[in-house]
């Protein structure tokens, strides 16, 4: 690989850091691109419906500030902007913001196209970095200062023009990572004096973009942390970031740059974005609530508002998003299921009402996820297949009974080369063992009492074939095999016994799992069940014995 062609970045010196031994106690203001930088990445953008159903989406979400569009781009952009404006879309609490490069036609029309507007953000952007300079808009430093100075102060004067509305800039240095940091902060602070900031009527963002993502997040933070220091931060600058994800780490950037002191975050539902997506909201909102803290977002509902994304944007859902992902809770690995497993049993006597269950950092159900967290394929274990059980039969086989059958399902499993459905699960359990009425069938039995024992007489069919057998013994069960093994060269003995109810009242039955002993070797598993409990154990021990007879037959 010609590794050689590339320079290391060149990190701010900051030796004094304050950023890596804080911790996240709120939430930052959030502010969505979806409706412009998630949708000119689009192969085919939005149309109105979709971008006014992107919005809704958003309102619900309760996102306070979104930014919809570039309004001189396009007749779409503007004619969806008014029409927000005109039909009264915008919710009072709601900031919109549009975006506008540093040309005068291009700013004038973005303030008609929000003339009327409660309160708006004019997201006002410069590429500040040395190659932009140099390759694209041929200006010296001083150049780029006057640039961003002329057109501020146009800003500002189209904003006094139209008092009825609260105007808010935002000056964004754009490819704020590969600019040198004087002259980030420079043009930043000439930004801050053109719009001539100062208390709560003339607010201004500074949002400093990982345009491109070049460096670490810890370096990211660094140069945050740097800027703050050295900008005129007073109550009226707020300090915003805009990760990309060039590196995959816009998620860690955007937390990093949080600590450091940023007071908003920018990005998009679930990353999409320009070449490898923005920094991803629910992502990051998620996390905060995963550690406890407020993040000001409505995701109770994830799978409607991934409905929503993916028919307005034509965009997918990775399976493996985090949160989102239809994978994202799912464990097939034995070790791991059985971990889950556990673990939701303990949650459910706790008593202060905190989750923490293995591998499962949230309770999907507090997202509206399906409560599905195992699923089974030819790697899985005792622990999924006794979770799977409970949820399709309602019943908790001994763990005997459970790596008996897992074995069944695996082998299934890898004949089928896929996973298998939990229905497929239940089906495959009563195959196994509910079913097995073949070769000896019970069909009816009659219990008599002698002075020792217990006399059981039963009407059976073999292979087809009825007959009358009679056994004894100090119960039931006993009566019963020693009936079933008259005239047999193997003799089969109960090793392991189990019974428990399923359901409550008139409606239960019980169940019953038997381990039968074959001449003293092999242990058989099997399972009765019926509303009567000798019945049921009777079933069990026919259900090993059968199951014993197939395999040899085979």
């Amino acid at each position: 690989m010609p590794f050689r062609r590339y320079r290391p970045f060149a990190a701010v010196n900051l030796p004094d850091r304050t950023w890596p031994d804080r911790v996240v106690t709120h939430a930052p203001r959030w502010c969505s691109v979806d409706l412009r930088d998630g949708n000119q990445a689009l192969a085919e953008p939005m149309g109105a419906e979709e971008k006014r159903a992107m919005f809704d989406l958003l309102v619900k979400i309760g996102f306070k500030e979104i930014e919809v569009g570039f309004p001189a781009a396009s007749k779409i952009e503007f004619d969806f902007i008014r029409s927000l404006i005109e039909n009264r879309a915008v919710p009072d609490d709601v900031t919109i913001q549009v975006l506008t490069q540093a040309r005068e036609d291009l700013i004038r029309k973005t303030f008609d196209a929000v003339r009327g507007a409660k309160r708006v953000i004019v997201h006002l952007y410069v590429s500040t970095s040395k190659t932009q300079r140099e390759v694209v808009l041929r200006r010296d430093r001083d150049g780029i200062v006057d640039l961003a100075t002329r057109y501020v102060g146009l800003v500002r004067e189209l904003a006094e023009a139209q008092p009825e509305t609260q105007w808010i800039l935002e000056f964004c240095p754009e490819s704020f990572t590969q600019t040198e940091p004087d002259f980030a902060a420079d043009a930043c602070e000439a930004a801050i004096k053109a719009w001539r900031a100062g208390g709560v009527l003339r607010p201004v963002i500074v949002n400093l973009p990982a345009t491109v993502e070049v460096c670490t997040p810890n370096a990211y933070a660094d140069m945050v942390e740097w800027m703050i220091r050295r900008l005129s931060v007073t109550e009226s600058v707020t300090v915003s970031v805009h990760p990309h994800n060039d590196r995959g780490t816009g998620i860690a950037a955007a937390e990093q740059a949080c600590l450091a002191g940023a007071h908003r975050v920018e990005g998009t539902l679930f990353g999409n974005g320009e070449r490898t997506g923005n920094v991803d909201l629910v992502t990051l909102a998620l996390n905060l609530m995963s550690q406890g803290v407020d993040a000001g977002l409505d995701f109770s509902d994830l799978p409607g508002v991934v409905r929503t994304y993916e028919r307005c944007t034509g965009m997918a859902v990775p399976r493996r998003q985090p949160y989102a992902g239809e994978l994202a809770y799912t464990a097939f690995s034995g070790s791991h299921q059985d971990a889950i497993d556990k673990g939701l049993r303990h949650q459910e006597h706790r008593t202060d009402g905190i989750w923490d269950v293995p591998y499962l950092p949230i309770d999907p159900r507090d997202i509206g996820r399906e409560v599905r967290f195992v699923r089974i394929n030819s790697q899985s274990g005792k622990g999924g297949i006794a979770h799977v059980l409970r949820r399709v039969r309602d019943i908790e086989p001994p763990r005997g009974l459970i790596t008996d059958f897992s074995a069944v399902v695996q082998r299934y499993s890898e004949s089928v080369g896929r996973e298998v459905s939990e229905d497929e699960v239940g089906a495959l359990f009563d195959r196994e063992y509910l079913d097995r009425v073949s070769p000896v069938r019970l069909l009816t039995y009659r219990s008599l009492i002698s002075e020792d024992n217990k006399i059981l007489v039963m009407k059976i069919k073999v292979k087809g074939k009825r007959d009358i057998v009679v056994g004894s013994g100090n119960g039931p069960i006993d009566a019963f095999m020693h009936a079933i093994n008259r005239g047999r060269k193997e003799v089969f003995a109960v090793a392991s016994y189990e019974e428990c109810s399923m359901g409550t009242g008139s409606d239960s039955k019980a169940v019953a799992y038997v381990a039968v002993q074959v001449s003293g070797h092999d242990h058989v598993w099997g399972v009765g069940i019926d509303t009567d409990a000798t019945y049921a154990a009777f079933l069990a021990t026919l259900s090993a014995v059968n199951r014993h007879l197939k395999r040899r037959s085979d």
